[in-house]
């Protein structure tokens, strides 16, 4: 189980080159691709990915079903499967406690959060930037191991505090009461949060204010992600190997053995590495387009429709002769709106000839847009993070052009390292 704050966008040539995103995405397919939102919180939306459902499962089921029957043989089985989900419960909000502590610090250093998600790892803050100095990211990436380890403090000396107990053993245990050993459960596993993520293993925390040392040594971002990315690699492979010798046998101080424990780890692992890897590229991609302005990638002559135009003459004279799959929307110049493939599917065949572009578009209140003179790292953030293959670019309310994904790729491959591909 792991916690980790994501400062920036994830994106790499391969991620812009699928262009996984559709065109554009209504608010509610993309809640329900990206999984489900639960609320908001000091402005930061928290939602849970699709695969938090299933370390859920696992964690109520260890519970319920092996950790509190072997501590309680005389409890129920209805206590024991309660007990299990009220502390999978606890144990999750207490994931959000550490990244809501990495999104306050970056909120009050001026950085923009996007979200906080729960997912199959633990939680991971959508922090949209990079810190703009190595002490910003310091403070950002420890403040959530260390309010994991206070909460794992606080805990215990509660539990211990409500027992009466200052005994670590099995025997004392079976003595507690429900509260007490939910207490004394939720306790060891944040402090064992928060010492993981201090393993300097980027981008877990620990890697992050390894990163921020070496970034306050050298004044580099680039070679400091670098010199981060390659420990957190070396790391990676460790947890691989010793997870494949786990599933094998072999006993590994702390971890221990077994076959599901062993595949756990080495899945934690193949994660790590593919994320230290694609952390480094961010960066990578980030300097080249750094200083680039977006008018210098965007299309200037991009095919517009009027909004009165039927869907019908959309489909025929526009969507069927080019090679574009959305249309800015213009009136007078004036960009009102973006129509796309997945905007006329949604209407019946039968009525394209009477339903005018207007009745289908996405209005100009709701798209996301940015100007000529705007950073393009800036602009390939938000491409990423709304997951759309392209953004009108605006002036004075006028469309001056399109920035859509295929450019920036273009560029990038003129442009960029070949270690980039």
């Amino acid at each position: 189980m792991k916690s980790t704050a994501t400062s920036g966008t994830r994106f790499n040539l391969s991620g812009l080159a699928r262009g996984a995103g559709r065109p554009h995405v209504a608010p509610k397919e993309e809640s329900m691709r990206g999984g489900l939102k639960l609320f908001r919180i000091f402005g930061i939306e928290i939602s849970i990915d699709w695969s938090w459902i299933l370390i859920f499962l696992l964690v109520t089921w260890n519970l319920g079903a092996g950790v509190f029957p072997q501590l309680h043989p005389d409890w129920s089985p209805e206590l024991d499967w309660g007990l299990g989900i009220v502390a999978a419960l606890l144990f999750f909000a207490s994931v959000l406690a550490h990244e809501l502590a990495h999104s306050l610090v970056a909120k009050s250093k001026g950085l923009p959060v996007k979200n906080i998600v729960l997912f199959l790892f633990g939680g991971v803050s959508n922090i949209e930037r990079e810190p703009a100095s190595p002490g910003i990211e310091f403070v950002m990436a420890i403040v959530g191991p260390l309010t994991s380890i206070a909460l794992g403090v606080l805990f215990v000396v509660a539990g211990q505090f409500q027992a009466n107990i200052f005994s670590g053993s099995v025997d004392a245990f079976k003595t507690l009461g429900p509260g007490s050993t939910l207490l004394l459960w939720l306790g060891p596993i944040n402090i064992l949060v928060g010492a993981f993520n201090l393993i300097p293993g980027f981008p877990l925390d620990g890697g992050r204010v390894l990163r921020s040392i070496i970034w306050a040594v050298n004044h580099d971002l680039q070679k400091a992600t670098r010199l981060a990315s390659w420990v957190g690699q070396v790391i990676a492979w460790l947890f691989i190997v010793a997870g494949i010798s786990m599933a094998f046998g072999a006993s590994v101080p702390i971890f221990g053995t077994g076959l599901v424990g062993g595949l756990w780890l080495a899945f934690i692992g193949w994660f790590l590495n593919n994320a230290a890897v694609s952390s480094y590229q961010q960066v990578l991609l980030h300097n080249v387009l750094d200083g680039v302005p977006v008018s210098r990638l965007m299309r200037r002559d991009a095919p517009t429709v009027p909004p009165n135009e039927s869907v019908s003459d959309l489909v025929h004279d526009w969507l069927i002769n080019t090679d574009e799959r959305a249309f800015p929307v213009v009136d007078d110049g004036r960009l009102v709106g973006l129509i796309c493939l997945e905007d006329v599917r949604r209407v019946p065949k039968d009525e394209w000839d009477r339903t005018p572009v207007r009745g289908v578009m996405t209005p100009r209140d709701k798209l996301l847009v940015v100007g000529p003179d705007e950073d393009a790292a800036e602009a390939m953030s938000k491409l990423s993070t709304r997951d759309v293959r392209q953004i009108p670019v605006v002036q004075d309310d006028h469309l001056v052009g399109l920035l859509r994904r295929r450019d920036i790729l273009r560029y990038l491959q003129l442009y960029s390292r070949p270690a980039l591909n």
